[in-house]
């Protein structure tokens, strides 16, 4: 049965990288668990983001096929109206190289609830 959803997980990911990412800098808050084990809890940016994941930096050593939980605060720069924060879960399926200030960026592709709204408002920019 693993193989089976290796697959559509191998499937899903090919069709959610053509999704059409946006370089864009939101406030993110990531929590999860490093290659060791240890919890941790980060304020970062993105550095870019599509309906189905996003990629960003941390200085957590984190490993391919970890999971996390990704905040993303509501903010007017993308919304005329009031909305609450955007929480979703996401696993790990890219981790750069690490850049010289020991922060690494790491793709995450969200396997909670996809992001609508940069590509509602996008349309009205």
């Amino acid at each position: 049965m693993s193989h089976i959803s290796e697959s559509i997980s191998s499937q899903s990911l090919a069709r959610k990288r053509s999704e059409r990412r946006i370089s864009v800098r939101l406030p993110l808050r990531v929590r999860g668990r490093d290659s060791r084990g240890f919890s941790f809890e980060e304020d970062t940016a993105s550095e870019n983001l599509c309906r189905g994941g996003a990629a960003f930096r941390t200085r957590f050593d984190v490993a391919i096929g970890s999971d996390l939980e990704i905040r993303i605060p509501a903010t007017s720069q993308f919304s005329r109206r009031a909305e609450h924060d955007f929480e979703t879960q996401g696993r790990v399926v890219h981790v750069g190289e690490a850049i010289g200030d020991g922060e690494r960026v790491v793709g995450v592709q969200f396997t909670g609830p996809r992001f609508q709204r940069v590509f509602r408002s996008e349309s009205a920019a």
